[in-house]
């Protein structure tokens, strides 16, 4: 897993809202410039929710896999960051043992997206009822599009209407 922010390399990202029931997962377009919703997969101690993942690689060949990091609103690790921390680890592991160059793996700090998620559906007419099927899908698309607004850059006025 990184730490060194890398330069913009333009592709795909997948994101990832991990729970202690259920992970979100979104996926940009190459260009970075929208999050959209992809599945929510099933967490399971028997590997299979690492195994659907890794197989959503594949499909989606990102370049990088960011995973929501869930700090407490004091900025820290509680048991929840725990968990997607060790998560993230055995994912990497995974994917490190199955190809030879994998995607990096990174977090962002996911402190307001599944209230930001539960808004957004609530304003778009989905009841709370409804919500929990497509919830951690939202919010996964909120990490991922926190995390591209924040890393994207931006172009200078002599790149723009070239």
């Amino acid at each position: 897993m990184s730490g060194a922010q890398p330069a913009w390399e333009r592709g795909r990202r997948l994101a990832l809202d991990v729970g202690k029931a259920r992970i979100g997962v979104a996926v940009c377009d190459p260009d970075g410039i929208l999050a959209t919703p992809v599945e929510t997969v099933r967490a399971a101690k028997d590997g299979s929710d690492l195994r659907r993942i890794a197989q959503l690689v594949v499909d989606y060949e990102p370049v990088e896999i960011v995973v929501g990091m869930p700090r407490t609103l004091r900025g820290e690790h509680g048991a929840s960051a725990k968990m997607a921390e060790g998560f993230a680890r055995r994912l990497a592991g995974v994917l490190g043992a199955a190809n030879p160059a994998p995607p990096r793996v990174c977090f962002f700090d996911e402190r307001f997206t599944t209230v930001t998620a539960q808004r957004a559906l609530r304003d778009n007419g989905v009841r709370a009822k409804e919500q929990r099927a497509v919830i951690d899908q939202a919010a996964a698309v909120a990490i991922l599009q926190g995390w591209l607004d924040e890393q994207r850059p931006v172009p200078g006025p002599e790149e723009v209407g070239e």
